[in-house]
Order: C-alpha cells, then sequence, then structure tokens
C-alpha cells in the first residue's frame, strides 16, 4: 500500500488545525499594544505553543514516513487515532485561552497532549511491527528516552494543575511550565530519523551499485 496518500491526507489535517486555531483568535479592540495584550495575549501565548506542538508532530511524522516502506490498514488506523487526538489541540487552546488558564482546562489540555504522544508511540510501534525489530525506524528509536522522559513530564504537570487548590493557582503555572518545557524538547527535529533514512538511502544506493 502506497504511504503518499497517507502523508498527504495528514498534511492537510495538520494544516487545517493551524488555519482553526489561528481563526479562534480575537481582533483586539484598538489601535494600541495594551489593546492587543487585553483582548490576545492570553490566546497569543497559548496559540504560540499549540503551533510549536504541531509543528513538531508534522516534522516527526515527516521524518517517520521517510523510513516507511510499506503500510497496510493498521497504520492508517494508527495515524488517524493520532489526527484525532491533534484534532482536539483548537478546542483545548481556545478554552484554556478563554478561562484564562483556569485549572480545569489546563488539565484537558495536558491530557491531550499526554493522548497525543501516546497515538504517536502507536504509529511508530505499528510501523515497526509490519517492518521488523531489524527496520530503520526501530533502530532509529531505539529505547526512545526522549519520548519517555516527554510522558513523564505530561503526567507531573497533569497532576501539578490537578491537584493545584490554592488561589495563586502555582500548580497550574507548573502544569503550563512542563507543557513548554516538553515543547523545547522537541522543537528540533528528531535527527534520529533523519541519520537513519540517509543510512537506509545509501545502503540501498550501494545494494544497487553491487
Amino acid at each position: 500500500m502506497n504511504k503518499n496518500r497517507l502523508e498527504a491526507f495528514s498534511d492537510g489535517v495538520l494544516a487545517i488545525i493551524i488555519t482553526i486555531m489561528v481563526l479562534s483568535l480575537k481582533v483586539p479592540d484598538g489601535d494600541s499594544l495594551s489593546a492587543l495584550r487585553d483582548t490576545t495575549g492570553n490566546a497569543l501565548l497559548s496559540y504560540l505553543v499549540s503551533f510549536v506542538y504541531v509543528g513538531i508532530y508534522w516534522n516527526n511524522h515527516h521524518h517517520t514516513l521517510q523510513l516507511v516502506t510499506r503500510i497496510d490498514g493498521s497504520v492508517l488506523w494508527a495515524n488517524l487515532g493520532l489526527l484525532f487526538f491533534l484534532s482536539f489541540l483548537p478546542f483545548t487552546t481556545a478554552w484554556m485561552d478563554e478561562t484564562d488558564f483556569a485549572q480545569t482546562p489546563v488539565v484537558v489540555y495536558g491530557i491531550d497532549l499526554l493522548l497525543i504522544s501516546l497515538a504517536y508511540f502507536v504509529l511508530q510501534a505499528t510501523i515497526v511491527r509490519i517492518q521488523g525489530e531489524r527496520s530503520p525506524l526501530r533502530q532509529a528509536v531505539g529505547r526512545d528516552r526522549k519520548g519517555k522522559a516527554s510522558v513523564a513530564l505530561y503526567l507531573v504537570g497533569i497532576l501539578a494543575a490537578a491537584i493545584d487548590g490554592g488561589t495563586a493557582r502555582i500548580g497550574v503555572w507548573i502544569g503550563l511550565g512542563t507543557f513548554v518545557a516538553v515543547a523545547v524538547i522537541w522543537v528540533i527535529p528528531d535527527r534520529r530519523l533523519d541519520r537513519a533514512f540517509h543510512h537506509s538511502h545509501h545502503d540501498s544506493e550501494v545494494r544497487q551499485v553491487g
């Protein structure tokens, strides 16, 4: 089964997600920076974080598919699962903004990020299952310490926000801080996948010459 349609469909969905998020931003009531801050300030911050997350998954999704030689129905469904949880980002982002980063919306936002991360892991595991343990993707991912660390940070952030009962909302800000920290960790594309692609491509060329 050809992977081109899967990649094209995924790119289209991610583009729509970004479009929906930017369309939810409110136009300032005035023409000053203070008006921008008062009307759109929080929304711009939450949009920036969510935009970075969508960019991260688009980047790594592209790098992952570079290492895919064939797919089947299970990969299509795993990919749809990833897109399903990503498609909630405009909703959870807008909810945080409109409630001024209230406790429950922040927890729900963190849960969505966690589910996206797990769905991406399922997608990679499904591809590895088809291509085998010696596949380029399996070799590139390795023990996936970065992915496991991200899941741990999501859980810390969700729990911190969930148990926060104070007026200072320290737990909520800790939660948001961990979500931003994960984005910073992943903002550079996963070089493991890129190196594995070039290594696999080189080996294929050598076999063809031989």
